[in-house]
């Protein structure tokens, strides 16, 4: 079988003579050439397992089954992770003439990523159950079965790179080529034993010339739709999601001002999250934002929009990829949430698992629970857990 990229070598000598749209694969990982593909049913992962075949490898292509859409409450084709999906990624196995799996993985799921999102809700934190997925599941679970069915590489349609830098002696990961498009800030938890047996051969790719493969090999999901939500949650009603999981409504609680003067009552710390405007249902002209959730208390702290601005977080549970520890005082570039530009930052290592982040200039809604990923140039240097933000 043959697409519209099947010249185009997935390995190359050095990044001065890669082409634009090559995939790289490591040639000190040539000798693994069966590869345990993820494939959710979408374009990405479809044209990924594509690019993987052309290239010579042997390939095998598996979806994680992470969850039943009827034990979260969802219509069983309204979301990832639905027998329709299966179906696709099935039907696209099919054409390209390999092997297809189902794992179950549904209990890690519920484990390690539903049960992490819903405590830190109640605990006022707001998660990113994505990155939880991410380092439980597809790039810890998934692996261990590929080493369990003689796999030595696994590989998924993520918009990210990898490579082995010789001058540090280390894997690192680096930004797709397509920027619009990249997805490295929920991969800073990779390994180096994950990242030294990971391809992505997307890359490399915009999305466009990934449909445009798609298309060219007949796929019937060439332009199939991205999901935009949390896959569990796929109305977007996390309060909705997270009372029915724990069987009983969120206790209520007050606002209060930063003086601690009650405002009125909420309807529970879940239906909150930082830098939040609307639905809070005060009967004020005062244009009131969330600032602060506190569990201990059930208290949620309203503000102006200056009091939602500060310039140092504390992150723990840190993953440094391209160095082991970070060397001093160093400026790099940062973001504090999925899609946020860039910003330049001096990022200093306080403990093993902690790091300090000084911004430049002041954030907007840096909020505990989400993750701070950091950049020198195009390469991952780590990134944590924010735990708490101040001037």
């Amino acid at each position: 079988m043959t697409g519209i990229y099947s010249r185009m070598p997935l390995s190359c000598p050095s990044d001065a003579s890669r082409d634009p749209g090559q995939v790289e694969i490591r040639p000190e990982m040539s000798e693994g050439r069966r590869v345990m593909v993820a494939m959710s049913g979408g374009v990405d992962s479809s044209v990924a397992a594509f690019l993987l075949g052309d290239a010579g490898y042997d390939c095998t292509g598996v979806t994680m089954k992470l969850f039943g859409n009827e034990s979260v409450g969802i219509d069983d084709n309204s979301a990832c992770c639905s027998a329709r999906d299966a179906d696709d990624a099935r039907g696209v196995t099919r054409r390209l003439g390999i092997p297809h799996f189902v794992f179950n993985l549904s209990r890690d799921f519920m484990e390690r990523v539903i049960a992490r999102f819903v405590e830190a809700y109640e605990c006022g934190l707001t998660p990113n159950p994505c990155i939880d997925c991410n380092r439980f599941i597809k790039f810890d679970k998934l692996l261990s079965r590929a080493r369990e069915t003689c796999h030595g590489l696994i590989a998924t349609g993520h918009y990210a790179r990898t490579e082995f830098d010789a001058e540090r002696g280390r894997f690192v990961l680096k930004k797709a080529r397509d920027e619009t498009k990249d997805q490295s800030y929920v991969l800073y938890s990779m390994t180096q034993e994950q990242l030294s047996r990971t391809l992505f051969p997307l890359g490399e790719m915009k999305k466009t010339d990934v449909r445009q493969v798609a298309l060219s090999l007949g796929l019937s999901n060439a332009w199939k739709k991205e999901s935009q939500d949390i896959c569990f949650v796929p109305d977007g009603d996390y309060a909705g999601f997270i009372e029915r999981h724990r069987g009983s409504p969120c206790p209520p609680g007050c606002f209060v001002d930063e003086a601690g003067k009650i405002l009125g009552r909420h309807r529970g710390i879940i239906r909150y999250t930082v830098g939040q405007r609307r639905r809070l249902g005060l009967p004020f002209s005062h244009e009131f934002y969330v600032c602060r959730k506190n569990a201990a208390d059930g208290t949620v702290t309203l503000g102006d929009d200056r009091s939602l601005y500060s310039r140092v977080l504390i992150a723990e549970d840190v993953n440094l990829i391209s160095t082991e520890r970070i060397p001093g005082r160093m400026r790099v570039e940062a973001r504090i949430r999925y899609r946020q530009r860039l910003r330049p930052a001096v990022a200093e290592q306080i403990s093993d698992d902690a790091i300090r982040v000084e911004f430049d200039e002041p954030q907007r809604a840096v909020a505990p629970g989400q993750a701070v990923v950091m950049y020198d140039g195009d390469i991952v240097l780590g990134g944590g857990t924010i735990r708490r933000s101040f001037d």
